[in-house]
């Protein structure tokens, strides 16, 4: 049996663990948010936010989108954050390739640096979905053997 204090720091570390998940729902409801954000920029700057023809986009583009007034900054800022951690976004990030402005027009260029940054950056996530997708099958897995133990019981 465990102690008392032992007993303590286990549901002190459980709360904890429950305190650190995002449920499903706020995730699906941040998403949701970040879509209707950036389909106003689109909307806005179709010359700039075209998720058919992703291209790099301007370093500062957040200054010139809120001098510019036509979406509310809050919006800016959650759109713009959800654009440029898309993979389509990454995979843009070219060495030479041409930066656009709000309107659409060459400003500037991507660094060898920022293409290389770019690169490893989808390197992660692959990395990172890849361990998802095994974790997955993983349980999968456990919960086909458990119902077969369970079968064979009964």
């Amino acid at each position: 049996m465990l102690s008392a204090e032992e007993e303590r720091r286990g549901n002190r570390i459980e709360a904890n663990k429950v305190n650190d998940v995002v449920t499903p729902k706020a995730k699906s409801k941040n998403r949701a948010a970040n879509l209707a954000a950036l389909q106003q920029l689109s909307e806005a700057y179709p010359n700039a936010f075209d998720r058919k023809n992703v291209r790099p986009l301007k370093i500062g583009i957040q200054d010139d989108l809120i001098a510019d007034e036509k979406v509310a900054k809050n919006k800016i800022k959650r759109a713009l954050a959800s654009y440029v951690r898309s993979l389509n976004y990454l995979r843009s990030l070219q060495d030479g390739a041409d930066r656009i402005d709000i309107n659409g027009e060459a400003s500037g260029s991507v660094t060898a640096e920022e293409a290389q940054h770019a690169k490893g950056k989808l390197k992660e996530i692959n990395q990172a979905r890849r361990e998802q997708k095994r974790e997955q099958e993983k349980k999968e897995r456990m919960n086909n053997k458990l119902e077969a133990l369970l079968s064979m019981n009964k």
